[in-house]
């Protein structure tokens, strides 16, 4: 009877536990060995719930930090999603400041070049004007030497300049 394996006591056992009567009472050796199985018994069952209260101590330890660790992978989820907004909309953000400053940096080069052509066409303009002029005043130089030499040519006589270098057939254009 002091097997734990072989002997577990009920509550129905101790109910129905009977005693031979003696003289005196109950049989005193039967007695001390049922109350020897029953406090075995007892221990045994303390023991156990001690072992079990452990084990769901421990089981609800790490049900928490389950929870825990859940909790914090649903913030660090949470936050990463944010930032991944986050970057997103700074990304945009970033993307219209340099279209922008694109945009303005090629307006600025357009507008450089337009000075730019304006002035080199001013500078064509008046690089014709010039050549315009010279070819004006040489023009003049030239007809003033023409009518120096026809000058010359009317006090000395056609038998000067001769038939070969008659000013009459240059034509000024």
């Amino acid at each position: 009877m002091t097997d734990d394996h072989a002997f577990h006591l009920t509550p129905l056992d101790v109910r129905s536990q009977e005693f031979q009567r003696t003289f005196r009472g109950y049989d005193s050796a039967q007695v001390d060995q049922f109350k020897l199985a029953v406090s075995d018994e007892l221990e045994r069952l303390l023991r156990d719930r001690a072992q079990h209260e452990e084990r769901l101590r421990s089981a609800q330890e790490q049900l928490r930090a389950f929870r825990d660790r859940e909790r914090a992978m649903n913030e660090a989820l949470v936050a990463a999603q944010q930032l991944r907004v986050d970057s997103k909309a700074q990304a945009e953000r970033e993307a219209e400041l340099m279209l922008r400053e694109a945009g303005n940096e090629a307006e600025r080069i357009l507008e450089r070049a337009g000075q730019e052509e304006a002035v080199v066409r001013e500078r064509a303009a008046g690089a014709a004007r010039q050549f315009t002029a010279y070819v004006a005043s040489f023009r003049a130089l030239l007809e003033r030497h023409l009518g120096e030499v026809d000058g010359l040519q009317r006090r000395t006589g056609p038998e000067v300049g001769g038939a070969a270098s008659s000013p009459q057939m240059v034509e000024p254009q």
